[in-house]
């Protein structure tokens, strides 16, 4: 498996057992959709689910307007700011109808709704101004959207799509790191940062460098890696399956992002 940083592929290279999808692809997958969980009566389960969909989406939102509709950074901000403001006062979420489109084609046409009728009016809606604000991180989203330059002949839909795609691997990444420290198993996931996220412009590793790096042998090596690819399958898995909308969207995005079909 490697996880370029420039556009994130996983492209499994060990045997079976070792690779992402794991021997015949069985696995638990325990999280639930968020997107369901919108549309609950219990405003607890909603107000997690609303932060689930924020998380997940609001930076492939954000470089979304910066490249669709020409946004400033600033002016990027506040129609984020407020998309998602009056999306979580309003539900949108709740209305989503799977038999008509993919929770991300939905949210994407909300969105360009929103920004048109705010273009259309010419009111921004200001950070602070009587909407609700979320602290969201948009110096690291907009030096993102420096690093990785849209390819020529990529459309608006398909960027959001990658940069989605980015974003989930980016969360799983991080929850992985901190359920490793927690757990005082560090060295596994130094072990997968070194091998399964190095960039494919750096030399590439070898089971024998890492052993020395390490000071591990090479059984071990391959066990932790074995271990944390694993883990690191499960989490994505998990947060796809919070961020999708149906059982047929879930299966489908698990086939093309890690090519496993769940059983």
């Amino acid at each position: 498996m490697t996880i370029r940083s420039n556009m994130i592929i996983l492209k499994p290279q060990m045997d079976p057992d070792t690779d992402i999808g794991g021997r015949l692809h069985r696995f638990p997958v325990t999280s639930h959709s968020a997107i369901v969980a919108a549309r609950s009566d219990d405003l607890e389960v909603r107000q997690r689910a609303f932060e689930t969909i924020l998380t997940s989406y609001w930076k492939p939102a954000y470089k979304y307007i910066r490249l669709k509709w020409q946004a400033s950074n600033e002016e990027a901000k506040d129609l984020t700011q407020g998309f998602f403001a009056i999306a979580i006062e309003k539900n949108y979420f709740a209305r989503f109808d799977p038999t008509k489109a993919s929770f991300q084609t939905y949210l994407r046409t909300c969105l360009d709704g929103f920004v048109a009728n705010q273009k259309k009016s010419e009111q921004r809606l200001k950070r602070g101004g009587g909407t609700n604000t979320f602290a969201l991180d948009f110096e690291s989203a907009e030096e993102e959207l420096n690093r990785h330059r849209v390819s020529d002949g990529i459309t608006p839909d398909q960027y959001f799509y990658r940069e989605w795609v980015r974003g989930l691997f980016t969360l799983a990444v991080e929850a992985l790191r901190r359920s490793y420290d927690e757990k005082g198993r560090s060295v596994h996931f130094k072990l997968f940062e070194a091998y399964d996220l190095r960039d494919e412009q750096v030399t590439k590793l070898t089971y024998a460098d890492l052993a020395r790096e390490f000071s591990l042998n090479s059984i071990e090596v391959n066990n932790y890696l074995a271990a944390a690819r694993r883990d690191f399958r499960r989490i994505v898995l998990d947060k796809l399956r919070e961020t999708t909308g149906t059982e047929e969207e879930f299966q489908r995005e698990a086939r093309a992002l890690l090519g496993i079909k769940i059983k």
